[in-house]
Parts: C-alpha cells; structure tokens; sequence
C-alpha cells in the first residue's frame, strides 16, 4: 500500500485521448483522474459529453476528482458567471467532485491591493451559488508567480472566511506554486487537493521558475516535495496528491507509464524512509 493517494492530472500525458489517459492511471493502480479545458483534441475541448466521461472512468474504476479550470475567476463578470456556468454542469455530469479556479496571471493586472482583494470576495460570492446548484466544490488555486493576482493562500482563506462559503471552497495546494512564493503557511485542514510536480534545472532563481520547469519528481527535486507532502499529512490533509508536469520533456516521453511508475516508487520510498 502507497503512504499517501495519487491522482494523475491530463497534464501528465496531454496527447492521450482520455480513454487512454484512464487508462494509463488505472495500470499505476492511481483511482482519481483530473481532466482538463485547455488541451486541444481531447476532452473537454473536443466536444466529449460529459456523460461518456463519466462511464468509461466508471467502467475503469476511477474518480473524477475535478475539472481543471475555470480561469480568470477572481476577474468576476457576466462572462465569467457563464463560463463557471458551464464547468459546473460538465462537472456534475462528468461525476467530478470539483471545479479548480484559477486567478489572473500576469497581464494587465495592476489593480491596488484593496481592488484585488475586494475582486476575490465579489467571485467567490458570485462562484458559490453555481457551484452549489452542481452540487460541486470550487478549489481555489493560488499561483505563486510574482505577476499573479492571487499568490497566496493566506489571502484566499481569508477571503473565503470573510464571504462565509467554507463550506464550498477549499484550496488547491500546488508544490511548484508553494515554492515559488516563497509562502511558509500551509492548510492541510483547507486543502481539497494537492498538485505535485519536481523542478531539477538549477539554472535559475526559485522566484523565476515557470511551468516549463516542472517535471516528475525524482531525487534531484530542489522545491522539497517530500517535506511538502510530509507536512501537509502530518497536518491532517488526507486526499489526493495529483501529478502535473508542465515541462515539454516530460510530454514528449514515448514511456510516460514507466517514468510516472518511478515517480510514483520515488516518492513513496522517502516517505516510508522519513517515517522510519
């Protein structure tokens, strides 16, 4: 038995159909799935109803964990509310469990702090209602990039403290978008799902990595996955742990199986191996 539960996000393989993609989790023994808005030629955008996403993850046994993801939410507008509209009845009759929200990144956005801020608390009111009637949860996801609207976890708790829908939001903890912020808080109670990825280049600054940098984790991670994962279990958290690489590399590997089966066998050895 693994130490903690993986999830594979789309992301890990984005030239997979999603038939194949399931069926790439279902061989590393991985029960939850995210699928995606944002890959050509595949599910969501290539016109697949959500009620034949639903079967072939049930026929495989899997889970949807969630949709990934309404982008621009904290930028709230009659456009957006259609847009979140929409994910969430995909959502729901896909059988996913969440919808994962993005905020602004980069730009032109250069509001003042009390404009931001307050720009959050308007989407998360307007985003509750429709999350609600799916009958789905909203996974806020900070991005840790210095141009990004919504860096900090600290900031998003709060925001949903003070509009008062606890109990519809949660946070996506990203390990990548962790470092790069350079934010030491975590909330294991808070967090809905966690995104691992590794970054092996050492070429540049933590505060300069983008999403080319992230690959699968393996011993040369430099942004401490291990001690990410550790603290977020032994603070409670105990849902998925979900693969997204972004690096160009990690796409185009004709075995991704056999690279994602020793990521997999990577991280769980110094897990066993801390906990000894």
């Amino acid at each position: 038995m693994r130490m903690v539960r993986f999830a594979l996000n789309h992301m890990v393989a984005p030239r997979l159909g999603h038939a194949a993609f399931f069926d790439l989790a279902g061989a590393l023994g991985i029960d939850a799935i995210e699928i995606r808005n944002d890959l050509q030629d595949v599910a969501i955008l290539d016109g697949t109803p959500a009620a034949r996403i639903a079967e072939d993850a049930r026929s495989r046994g899997l889970s949807v964990r969630s949709i990934n993801a309404l982008q621009r939410f904290n930028e709230w507008s009659p456009v957006r509310a259609e847009e979140a509209r929409a994910l969430a009845d995909y959502a729901a009759g896909c059988g996913a469990a969440a919808l994962v929200l993005c905020p602004v990144n980069g730009g032109n956005w250069q509001l003042a702090d009390s404009a931001r801020l307050s720009g959050l608390r308007e989407a998360l009111e307007g985003l509750a209602p429709i999350l609600e009637a799916a009958g789905i949860e909203g996974l806020v996801e900070p991005l840790g990039f210095p141009e990004c609207s919504l860096r900090l976890k600290r900031e998003a708790v709060d925001a949903i403290d003070d509009v008062g829908v606890s109990n519809r939001f949660r946070l996506v903890h990203d390990t990548f978008h962790h470092a790069v912020a350079g934010e030491a808080e975590i909330f294991p109670a808070r967090t809905g799902l966690v995104h691992i990825s590794g970054v092996a280049d050492r070429s540049s600054p933590v505060s300069a990595l983008r999403d080319p940098h992230r690959v699968l984790i393996g011993g040369d991670d430099r942004i401490d996955n291990i001690g990410q994962i550790r603290a977020l279990v032994a603070g409670g958290y105990q849902g998925y742990f979900s693969f997204e690489p972004f690096a160009k590399e990690i796409h185009e590997i004709n075995d991704i199986e056999g690279a994602l089966r020793a990521s997999l066998a990577y991280v769980d050895q110094e897990l066993r191996a801390a906990a000894a």
